[in-house]
């Protein structure tokens, strides 16, 4: 009798190792319970993100030496903190100087490109139609410091003065038609449909017509300057730019360079 009790026992015993208790079994539940609280909560109230605002540099990009000028903040395309005058000591300030920019960095592209092309072709236009060079003896274009402007058609000047104010005008009025997507020098002329969609390639085709513009300024103030002191054309103080190989080659020849 004693020996069934303890065979009974031992049985029951090792049975309830293989059983977990209750506690164990309906964890589970109250786990997924409150999953699907947290889930109903996180669906109800979504969680706000919070814009973080860059810092501006302290110093001049540009100028390291300098402290960063209050209105340069970076915005316009090839601002890299560059007014050690000061010029520019509000935003409205700003934005004059950079409708000014614009505008002469054009005129000088334009001009840095049909300063050496006259040179080149100013002659040999003159003679298909029969007309007077307005290049001097030394192949310089006319100019303040070269003179020869007197011998230009008043007619030309008339058109030149006349586009130039009437584009002045335009933009002028589209500066001030509170367009918000109006920018310095945005007169919406793109004909062929280059100017990028997306935000990133108008930035970056602002910083390239900006950074070409300002070295066509220097240009073609090199150019006057050049003219003025050596008496001689760009195209002849630089014929390898403007000239074929054999051309150049020949014409260093004439003048000494090549013996």
């Amino acid at each position: 009798m004693k020996l069934s009790i303890i065979a009974l026992t031992a049985i029951l015993g090792s049975a309830s190792a293989f059983v977990g208790p209750n506690k164990l079994r309906t964890s589970p539940v109250v786990r997924m319970s409150e999953t699907a609280e947290i889930l109903d909560v996180a669906d109800v109230a979504p969680v706000e993100t919070v814009e973080v605002t860059p810092t501006l540099p302290e110093m001049s990009q540009s100028m390291p030496f300098m402290s960063r000028p209050s209105a340069l903040t970076g915005a316009l395309a090839g601002d890299a903190g560059f007014d050690p005058l000061g010029f520019a000591k509000t935003e409205a300030d700003l934005m004059n100087y950079r409708e000014a920019e614009v505008k002469h960095a054009r005129l000088a592209m334009l001009a840095a490109a049909g300063w050496p092309i006259s040179e080149v072709f100013d002659k040999k236009i003159a003679s298909v139609f029969g007309m007077t060079p307005l290049l001097d003896a030394n192949d310089r274009v006319p100019s303040v410091l070269n003179g020869g402007l007197g011998k230009v058609s008043p007619i030309y000047w008339v058109a030149i003065v006349g586009a130039a104010a009437a584009i002045d005008v335009f933009g002028t009025m589209k500066s001030k038609s509170n367009d918000n997507d109006y920018f310095p020098g945005n007169f919406g002329f793109d004909p062929l449909g280059v100017y990028p969609k997306e935000i990133e390639g108008q930035k970056r085709m602002q910083t390239a017509e900006i950074k070409n513009g300002r070295l066509a300024m220097i240009a073609v103030f090199g150019f006057a300057i050049q003219e003025f002191i050596s008496k001689a054309g760009v195209v002849d103080e630089t014929p390898f730019f403007f000239y074929p190989l054999m051309q150049t080659l020949k014409m260093y020849t004439n003048s000494g360079y090549i013996q």
